[in-house]
C-alpha cells in the first residue's frame, strides 16, 4: 500500500490550496477515504471524509471552507481548501478508513503553511 500526498505549500490567510492523494495497493473504490492533519505539538485529527458512495463529512472548524472529493478512476482523493486560516497550518495526510478508523500506514504527508 502506498499513499502519496502532494499540493501543499505556503499561502497567505484567506488563500486557497488543493491537496491531492494518490493511493495504490488496495481497492480504492470500495474504501471510505479521509483527510487528516497534524499540527506541531498536537495529535493527528480527522478533517474530512468521503464514503465509497460519495457522502461527505467535515470537522466543524472547516465546514463551508474545505471540500473533499474523489476520483475512483485515478485512485485519488482531493481536499480543496478555501479561506485558509493560520490555524489550518499542519501536515496533511490521507488514509483509507474502515469503521471510521484509518487502516493503512501513513504516507509522508504534505505541509500546508498559512502565514502572511
Amino acid at each position: 500500500v502506498q499513499l502519496v500526498e502532494s499540493g501543499g505549500g505556503l499561502v497567505q490567510p484567506g488563500g486557497s490550496l488543493r491537496v491531492s492523494c494518490v493511493a495504490s495497493g488496495f481497492t480504492f473504490g470500495i474504501y471510505d477515504m479521509g483527510w487528516y492533519r497534524q499540527a506541531p505539538g498536537k495529535r493527528r485529527e480527522l478533517v474530512a471524509d468521503i464514503t465509497s458512495s460519495g457522502s461527505t463529512n467535515y470537522q466543524n472548524s472547516v465546514k463551508g471552507r474545505f471540500t473533499i472529493s474523489r476520483d475512483n478512476a485515478k485512485n485519488t482523493v482531493y481536499l480543496q481548501m478555501n479561506s485558509l486560516k493560520p490555524e489550518d497550518t499542519a501536515v496533511y495526510y490521507c488514509n483509507g478508513m474502515r469503521w471510521g478508523v484509518p487502516v493503512y500506514p501513513w504516507g509522508q504527508g504534505t505541509q500546508v503553511t498559512v502565514s502572511s
